[in-house]
């Protein structure tokens, strides 16, 4: 498959407290960054409306190739000690490269 890809980051906060400060730093620092280091077509985040304490972002290139190179970057382990420094284990994430294999509109 050569279609568009998507970099798919999951956080999950252990503690709910942690959620409005998360959220502004992803929103002023983090996602901003991520952006321009992969160099991404578009980002993007959201919040489970199911399950308050977990958080994706999502990074779409335009082929599976070029997210994995992003995901195996050095930009990928300074994002992430930046991270780690910042957040600690008070946040556990995972992360995945998906592809798109079909879309449609209404």
């Amino acid at each position: 498959m050569n279609g568009r890809a998507i970099l798919l980051v999951r956080a999950e906060l252990k503690y709910a407290d942690d959620r409005p400060a998360f959220d502004q730093w992803y929103q002023a620092e983090h996602l901003p960054a991520a952006l321009a280091a992969f160099k991404a077509d578009r980002a993007w985040r959201c919040w489970s409306a199911t399950s308050p304490q977990l958080h994706y972002a999502f990074y779409e290139f335009g082929d599976t190739p070029t997210a994995r190179s992003a995901l195996n970057s050095a930009d990928m382990a300074v994002l992430i000690s930046e991270f780690d420094r910042r957040w600690g284990t008070r946040i556990v994430r995972s992360r995945d490269i998906i592809e798109i294999v079909q879309t449609r509109s209404a």
